[in-house]
């Protein structure tokens, strides 16, 4: 089986609008027409690379590779020149599908003649570039036996009501970009395409669409909430379903997010590029509750990334020597390892990162608590190690964000020869760092203690709003030098 299933069932079972974009509309059967017609076009070339935005022609391009039997890859259009020229490099043979074609690739169809590739669920689909908060972004490869499980794990084929409609404003390159397509495809919804994110834009197109669902990356999120005044409430009655997720979201921001929509569902999920998306939800109930819990503990999940999805493994390993690759008692911090059908693991040029057992190293540190709540404490690579204690930057970033005065926070080690590592919060906000650091001294221990405190205008992150770690740092050490 290929991802090309889902747009045949999808065809076959009526022909409503699957597909809008900029005042524009595909039926499954024009969308299956337009993909044989590209298929054609694309049958003798190594790979397809969509260097757009958000556009009709992307679904079509997704499914006219996967017929033809290349691989998909769309790349971030908004890096540098020499950035992607080095990319390109990569992919000898391929098509490049730049912002010029991809109105050609919505005229005509009817390739009827086209023989499609062999149905090999361990063919690439789908290649994408990981954000590379840390390092150098890596090829994150993606079968279609991987999306084709994380779809049938989590959707119901035609379960939507007649009226569903997802808005999609991540970027096509973002692995939710491309599994909202496949998921809402299955489930019968209605795909809206933003085809760059603006807030007040996204709320006007909901209205408007009358849009029941939507996914957000958590920068979306915050300008969302403040195009909504304070005291005030979206006034989108249509909406049911808000996701969010794709990088750590600070709590305040939820919590205006839930006073904000308070007839909305909200939805945090969790998930890679690696493992074909989302591995962990927290459901609206889960939300709903926290928010008005008297149990310090129910009120905590507000700050967890739910529960694991079916079908998947996980798995909260030792991290430090004396206990490396043990599991971990409940409520412990440690390594995440994931296993299950979805995973890929797999990088181009770098093999497979799964053990032999299956399981994939997330590189992210978490915990669970009793009811299998996951909580993720950041990255490992981002871990400080000062005087021989580890130190996670998000315990004292939620610390650092509870204060009036701090819009965004980032806590990051520089070297220091006496501690190994010094702890320095890059701010943006306002207010006296002496009293910032007493202010986190107060609720941690001296040992989490920023040593220093620097303001900036804005910090260095991904357009998915992952904070870039290494250019912040690398700016620190330029500027302290």
């Amino acid at each position: 089986m290929k991802i090309t299933m889902i747009l045949e069932m999808a065809a076959s079972a009526g022909d409503k609008a699957v597909a809008t974009a900029d005042g524009r509309s595909l039926t499954a059967s024009e969308l299956l027409d337009r993909a044989r017609a590209a298929a054609h076009r694309f049958r003798h070339r190594s790979a397809v690379l969509y260097l757009g935005a958000n556009h009709l022609a992307y679904p079509v391009a997704l499914f006219g590779a996967a017929l033809a039997g290349v691989p998909f890859i769309p790349l971030n259009y908004r890096l540098g020149a020499d950035q992607l020229a080095r990319l390109l490099d990569r992919h000898p043979g391929a098509l490049v599908l730049r912002p010029a074609d991809l109105d050609a690739l919505l005229e005509g169809g009817g390739a009827q003649d086209h023989e499609p590739a062999p149905q090999d669920q361990d063919a690439v689909a789908v290649v994408l570039y990981t954000s590379g908060t840390t390092a150098e972004p890596k090829a994150a490869l993606l079968r279609h036996r991987h999306l084709l499980a994380y779809v049938f794990n989590t959707q119901e084929f035609g379960s939507a009501e007649p009226d569903a409609a997802t808005l999609v404003a991540v970027p096509p390159y973002h692995v939710a970009g491309l599994m909202n397509l496949l998921t809402n495809l299955y489930s019968g919804r209605r795909i809206v395409y933003q085809p760059a994110f603006d807030a007040a834009d996204w709320l006007a197109t909901v209205r408007r669409e009358r849009v029941t669902h939507a996914l957000v990356v958590p920068t979306m999120l915050a300008r969302i909430v403040a195009e909504v005044p304070d005291g005030a409430t979206a006034q989108v009655p249509a909406l049911r379903s808000l996701a969010y997720g794709g990088a750590r979201t600070p709590r305040p921001v939820v919590e205006r997010a839930l006073r904000a929509f308070p007839d909305t569902g909200f939805v945090n999920a969790y998930g890679l590029t690696e493992t074909t998306s989302s591995i962990a939800v927290l459901g609206p109930d889960d939300h709903r509750q926290a928010l008005v819990s008297d149990d310090p503990a129910v009120r905590d999940r507000l700050g967890s990334v739910g529960r694991v999805l079916p079908g998947v493994e996980i798995q909260i390993r030792g991290e430090d020597s004396e206990a490396a690759g043990e599991l971990v008692q409940v409520g412990r911090t440690g390594l995440v390892f994931v296993r299950g059908e979805q995973i890929s693991g797999e990088y181009g040029g770098r093999g497979n990162a799964l053990d032999a057992d299956g399981w994939f190293a997330t590189r992210d540190r978490g915990r669970l608590d009793a009811e299998g709540y996951l909580f993720i404490e950041g990255r490992a690579d981002d871990t400080i190690i000062r005087g021989g204690e580890n130190i996670a930057p998000a315990e004292i970033e939620d610390v650092l964000l509870a204060h009036p005065g701090i819009v965004e926070a980032a806590v990051i080690g520089v070297p220091d020869p006496e501690w190994g590592q010094r702890i320095v919060a890059v701010l943006v906000g306002e207010g006296d760092p002496a009293e910032i650091r007493a202010w986190v001294k107060d609720r941690l221990r001296s040992s989490k203690t920023p040593d220093s405190v620097v303001f900036r205008a804005e910090l260095p992150k991904s357009d998915t709003g992952k904070l870039l770690r290494r250019i912040l740092l690398a700016d620190l050490e330029t500027t302290h030098a």
